[in-house]
């Protein structure tokens, strides 16, 4: 049977578009970009905006670990929420959520800050003890943290916090230009376990640290914090506008 020229030309024709579903070089659904607001998945959100401070796994990165179950179980959910959305003014952390300038969604935030407490914390980690309280609107005194901080932390840390045989200075003032009280506070709660350091409860065995002691301590810090971080000459130079 003889085909009529138009029918055979019309199925020539779809059998072509066919075959250019799987034209070399045609794009599939995965090679599709995201749009970076839409993505929730919590490993890629941490990867592209956690990681490079807090370590790939929570840890072993310059900030605070986010994957120690201490700190997790003294920094509640708001806490961690508020850093993310809002960062910590005056330290390195920045804001990451689109409502205060960065770049994430609230429900991205949210999926970061479920990720971290699903995956790191550890309800029984604090075995019993009381820890001192993430926050305190009592200041401490800063001759008293003089006293405490020999007792406790000048072991490793060394007179006056210069350095010792375990560990460097902590009254260096770059570093303590990166850290705000609350940032201390938590440290000297929660230690840097990566780093050696231990928590609130390791630094004399049997006797760990009141709530008092690390008020104390984080005022004696504070105020080794210099006026003008990072000025590279000392204050009794002879003129602010000496040619050195």
């Amino acid at each position: 049977m003889r085909i009529p020229p138009l029918i055979l030309a019309v199925c020539i024709s779809a059998l072509g578009l066919c075959g250019c579903t799987n034209a070399p070089g045609r794009p599939t659904p995965g090679d599709v970009p995201i749009v970076p607001s839409e993505i929730s998945d919590f490993n890629i959100l941490y990867a592209q905006n956690c990681s490079g401070c807090h370590g790939s796994e929570g840890k072993g990165g310059a900030a605070i670990p986010l994957g120690d179950p201490v700190y997790l179980a003294i920094a509640d959910d708001e806490v961690l929420h508020r850093a993310a959305t809002n960062g910590i003014p005056g330290t390195s952390m920045p804001a990451f959520a689109q409502s205060a300038g960065g770049m994430l969604t609230d429900k991205q935030v949210d999926v970061i800050v479920h990720g971290i407490r699903e995956r790191w914390s550890k309800p029984d980690v604090l075995q019993g003890a009381n820890p001192p309280p993430y926050s305190s609107s009592e200041l401490g005194d800063a001759s008293r943290g003089s006293k405490t901080y020999s007792e406790y932390c000048s072991f490793c840390h060394g007179d006056g916090g210069r350095g010792g045989r375990k560990a460097g200075s902590i009254v260096n003032g770059s570093f303590l230009a990166l850290l705000n009280d609350q940032e201390l506070r938590t440290i000297v709660i929660v230690g840097r376990p990566e780093l050696g350091a231990p928590d609130w409860r390791g630094d004399i065995p049997g006797k760990p640290m009141s709530a008092q002691d690390v008020s104390d301590v984080v005022a004696w810090l504070a105020s080794q914090r210099p006026k003008f971080p990072g000025q590279p000459y000392l204050n009794t130079a002879k003129s602010t506008g000496e040619v050195r």
